[in-house]
């Protein structure tokens, strides 16, 4: 199968590493990787800062990026993948042509770990990592309506010990922008994330979304917190 990466500004910018082994774990699943270069960003942080307008201009180029071909759009990023599948459709009214482009495109575009177990019906990718790992469910999966995919390829990989995460659907505090607009509320909320991730005894926390390892390693760091902080997609290709 070909499919079409979308890298998210995040993951290019820092976190290149999940972005890599995303194209390393679908390679060695047999599919083809094709990036197109004109992608840019899918317009959440305008979108949840209120200018709907310059968002739309930025799905309208979106659409138009990933619709030279029909093929999947796979994203590290739940949060990117909820923009494109739920955002994009409030952004146009029905009537509109570009309503249905929006649709087309939402059908078409997964997150990795929906990807991978719900659509390859992959769950074992070989991956080992020896250490306690504590999981983070980022908040935009529920909007894709996600559940257990990640954990189903935690459990996979040899070595891990999965252990329980206090709270592991509570938001870390990053939120985009809102970690900029109410900045003492989001700092609260990454302590309380960081407090239940050491209470757990891990020495490794895996999510699904850059912003959320972002706000919490950049806590866990300045406070000299000796706990990893790994992509899904980075644990899921270690050797």
């Amino acid at each position: 199968m070909r499919v079409q990466l979308m890298a998210t500004c995040l993951g290019d910018v820092l976190r290149p590493a999940a972005v890599q082994a995303t194209v390393e774990i679908l390679h060695r699943l047999g599919h083809q990787v094709e990036f197109p270069w004109q992608q840019t960003c899918c317009g959440q942080p305008l979108y949840n800062s209120g200018y709907a307008h310059w968002a739309r201009r930025q799905a309208q180029h979106t659409i138009e990026v990933f619709s030279q071909s029909d093929d999947p759009v796979v994203t590290p990023s739940g949060s990117c993948a909820a923009m494109v599948k739920v955002e994009y459709l409030h952004l146009f009214e029905p009537e509109e042509p570009w309503h249905d482009r929006a649709r087309e495109l939402a059908q078409r575009t997964f997150e990795l770990s929906d990807f991978l177990v719900n659509v390859l019906q992959v769950e074992d990718l070989g991956a080992r990592y020896q250490g306690r790992v504590a999981y983070h469910f980022a908040c935009h999966l529920r909007v894709l309506g996600l559940e257990d995919e990640p954990l189903r390829l935690i459990r996979r990989v040899e070595g891990v010990e999965l252990v329980e995460l206090a709270r592991a659907d509570q938001c870390c505090g990053f939120g985009g922008s809102f970690s900029v607009r109410y900045g003492d509320i989001s700092g609260a909320m990454v302590r309380d994330k960081a407090m239940c991730i050491l209470a757990s005894g891990a020495d490794t926390v895996v999510s699904t979304d850059t912003g959320c390892l972002m706000n919490i390693g950049g806590y866990l760091h300045r406070r000299q917190i000796p706990v990893r902080v790994m992509h899904l997609a980075e644990l899921l290709n270690h050797r």
